[in-house]
């Protein structure tokens, strides 16, 4: 089979347009996506300039960077978090899709629209990207705030609305009671599926993960990882619910387990990249001459997604006990619509109950709203007191889980014989610490102790930054393999300049190259054994200790030098 060139010379085109809007958005200090959309719309067919032949392909492509960006999410989130949203997502989201229809219906009558448009269009309006707003939160630093969870949460019921307004679109206005079996039996199809996902979660899927990080082999590892994320949101595809809520279950199952932290270090490269493949592909979709055609109607639903959602959605999360500042940072990151909107567009549009110029308004406005709320969650929170939002901020699940978050730590990456001996002398003197180890059956042991550690691989930032190690007064590095050792020391500096970090290397080449990436002290045990060796033999001919101690400093000085020269 010879390859497709026009295929591959489209994906270099989308690749190019990427990393061109990403740098742009960097040098403006802009979010990424918005830097991805502009991206899509110099490449798209409706501006003069490089475009692709067409975006079928990519939209595949980018149906997988949803699925990766909601598996990070779950991995990042846990039941319990959600729980403590449940209220305010499972009764508000209904509550504020109702109400975003009851105003569209209002306003449709100013406008002279019919009732069916205007029920489309107050279900369009309502439904926030649960990928744009993930996306943004986790470039913020802001998934697991107060506000973070609460609009992830109010997200994720609103995909599963999409389910019942699916199916209640085609016969709009013909409510019988064929249509009402149809959607009881798409709601007792969320909840089989649920079910098993709940017990998958708690008792199949740790074993296999433990079974599988002993290999210790890390595409293995992956491929797992991949497979039940992949797997687990083609079953709700299936039976009727969201790629994007599959994905977010398979997540939070590995969640529950310790793996949750090196699966999601692992996957961050690839989910970017897929990632900004599907933003690229929104701003391809964008026609500009659709704002000039359909000004009026435009104005009209950018109007209702912006100031009306945001009125709405401040006032629900008010009204279930949060504070005004959290109230108002949901409602400014809700004011966006798009993968879902396209959903009931389209349901409506082959229904009969829309035309073109909605569904094309409808395109232009997810582009041009998502474009106006990556300012909005930018700069707004500014506007309404930098202390008050950065107390809202720092309402983060403490880590480790029990306690508080620890500082002034040590981090001991790797719990071998060595870090073991470590980590004893630190609990004899009562100083603080937290392991980073690969073992699974080693965090195991430490979990049994209550001791603070996290399961994967120590080079990884992410698994660092968990760890506290830009807060950490001393950092060891007792890493068997000096590829691993070495990435490591460099990650700890690049994150933190000035800490001490000791390393431990088998040879002085070992040495050596740990010393040029950062580490402060660089223990050898082959010389530190002959220099106990050197020790004991002088002493047992009773040479004076002062004396000894002399020359074992000589001793090692002439290996540091012999190190250096060689």
């Amino acid at each position: 089979m010879q390859p497709d060139s026009i295929f591959f010379q489209d994906l270099a085109t989308v690749f190019l347009a990427a990393v061109a809007g990403g740098v742009l958005a960097r040098l403006t200090r802009q979010p990424l996506i918005l830097g991805y959309v502009l991206g899509g719309i110099v490449i798209g067919p409706f501006t003069p300039g490089p475009t692709i032949s067409g975006s079928h392909t990519f939209d595949l492509f980018a149906e997988i960077g949803v699925i990766l960006l909601m598996f990070s999410i779950g991995l990042e989130f846990s039941f319990k978090e959600l729980m403590r949203v449940k209220w305010v997502a499972l009764v508000g989201a209904p509550l504020g899709i109702l109400l975003a229809i009851g105003l569209a219906i209002t306003v449709g009558r100013l406008s002279g629209w019919s009732t069916t448009q205007s029920i489309v269009i107050g279900a369009v309006t309502s439904m926030a990207s649960t990928m744009v707003l993930a996306r943004l939160l986790v470039d913020r630093g802001e998934l697991r705030t107060k506000h973070g969870r609460v609009m992830i949460g109010i997200a994720l019921v609103e995909d599963v609305a999409v389910v019942v307004m699916t199916v209640l679109m085609p016969a709009l206005g013909e409510f019988d009671s064929g249509r009402l079996l149809v959607i009881g039996q798409a709601l007792a199809k969320a909840l089989l599926i649920l079910v098993p996902v709940g017990y998958l979660g708690a008792k199949v899927i740790p074993p296999i993960l433990t079974h599988v990080a002993r290999t210790q082999n890390h595409e293995l590892f992956l491929l797992v990882t991949l497979a039940i994320s992949l797997g687990t949101a083609a079953v709700t595809q299936m039976v009727g619910l969201s790629l994007a809520l599959g994905a977010f279950l398979a997540g939070l199952m590995i969640s529950a387990s310790e793996y949750g932290h090196e699966t999601l270090a692992r996957l961050l490269s690839l989910r970017d990249a897929f990632v900004a493949l599907f933003f690229v592909t929104i701003g391809i979709l964008i026609d500009p001459r659709v704002i000039v055609d359909n000004l009026s109607l435009l104005a009209t639903m950018i109007g209702l997604i912006v100031a009306g959602m945001f009125t709405i959605w401040t006032t629900i999360v008010r009204l279930f006990g949060y504070s005004w500042t959290t109230a108002f940072l949901v409602g400014i990151g809700l004011t966006q619509i798009g993968e879902f909107s396209f959903v009931l567009v389209q349901a409506a549009k082959a229904a009969g109950h829309v035309g073109s110029e909605v569904y094309n308004a409808t395109l232009a406005a997810s582009v041009l709203t998502i474009l106006m709320n990556a300012a909005l969650v930018r700069y707004v929170p500014a506007w309404i007191g930098r202390r008050r939002v950065a107390h809202d901020q720092h309402d983060l699940t403490p880590w480790p889980p029990e306690g508080d978050p620890l500082r002034q730590h040590v981090v001991l990456c790797g719990f071998g014989r060595v870090g073991n001996s470590l980590g004893k002398a630190l609990e004899a003197f009562s100083l603080p610490y937290v392991v980073i180890d690969r073992n699974p059956d080693t965090i195991r042991r430490l979990q049994a102790r209550h001791i603070a550690c996290l399961y994967g691989d120590a080079s990884h930032r992410e698994l660092l930054m968990k760890a506290g190690a830009e807060d950490a007064s001393l950092i060891i590095v007792a890493l068997p393999e000096i590829e691993s050792a070495a990435l490591t020391v460099r990650r700890i500096r690049a994150l933190n300049p000035k800490v001490p970090i000791l390393a431990r290397a088998h040879g002085s080449a070992e040495a050596e190259r740990l010393g040029m990436v950062g580490a402060a002290e660089v223990i050898q045990p082959e010389v530190e054994a002959s220099a106990t060796l050197i020790r004991h033999a002088l002493a047992w001919f009773g040479v004076p200790k002062d004396r000894i101690l002399d020359y074992v400093e000589q001793y090692r000085q002439s290996m540091e030098t012999k190190r250096q020269s060689s």
